[in-house]
């Protein structure tokens, strides 16, 4: 294992130490809105470990917010009792990326447990799938994800299943290319080596959807 992907888990455990210090301090509560959320975790990031940087958007979502991707900005919403929520956050860390999407639940709601339990085990069976692999097509990693979503009986509600992560910032391509996403237009083979000649380091997101429940739940970390 490289440096720069030895680099990236340091980062990613950081990225995991703060999710779970949030739970711990139980930040997570009914009655509170999404925004008053993501800053109270903003703020623990920068308490905790002095990361005022962060390489994306801050996302807290719930309810029916969680069936909305990445790129779409949803209402504020109030977090409810047996409520069903989502994080994705991207903190800088010592300059490298972390990019970490957990879902969680309030209460004992069986649909919205099954769908954090089944989006934490799908993501755990494509990266042991990905990592059988020496040469692969991001195209065909969507579609193992996506198939995915579907052996558990979900609808996968990204536009993507992934992209590139790195030192800040990492490689960069035009906002209309998806040559450095895990897309179904991304026909690259996600192990060659980038302009420097360096191996690429992936993120694997998984976002499942359940449009008839109004619930969405995700899963995001570094593919090592």
């Amino acid at each position: 294992m490289n440096s720069t992907t030895l680099n990236l888990l340091k980062a990613e455990d950081i990225a995991i130490e703060l999710f779970e210090e949030a739970e711990e301090r139980q930040l997570i509560v009914a009655g509170k809105d999404e925004e008053t959320l993501n800053k109270e975790i903003f703020e623990l990031a920068k308490e905790l470990f002095s990361i005022e940087k962060h390489w994306h958007k801050r996302i807290v979502r719930s309810g029916a917010n969680t069936l909305h991707p990445y790129k779409e900005n949803p209402p504020n919403k109030i977090i409810q009792e047996d409520d069903i929520l989502f994080f994705d956050f991207g903190p800088i860390i010592e300059n490298w990326e972390a990019d970490l999407g957990r879902t969680y639940v309030l209460g004992n709601d069986p649909t919205k447990l099954k769908l954090k339990n089944d989006i934490e085990k799908a993501w755990q069976e494509t990266k042991e799938w990905f990592d059988t692999k020496t040469e692969l097509k991001a195209s065909e990693l969507f579609a193992y994800a996506e198939n995915k979503a579907k052996e558990y009986n979900w609808e996968f509600g990204g536009e993507i299943a992934g992209h590139l992560i790195g030192e800040f910032p990492h490689e960069r391509l035009a906002p209309d290319s998806y040559q450095l996403y895990v897309h179904p237009d991304n026909h690259n083979n996600m192990f060659d080596l980038d302009d420097k000649g360096e191996k690429r380091n992936w993120i694997l997101e998984l976002h499942f959807v359940d449009r008839k429940n109004q619930i969405g739940g995700f899963y995001e970390q570094l593919l090592a």
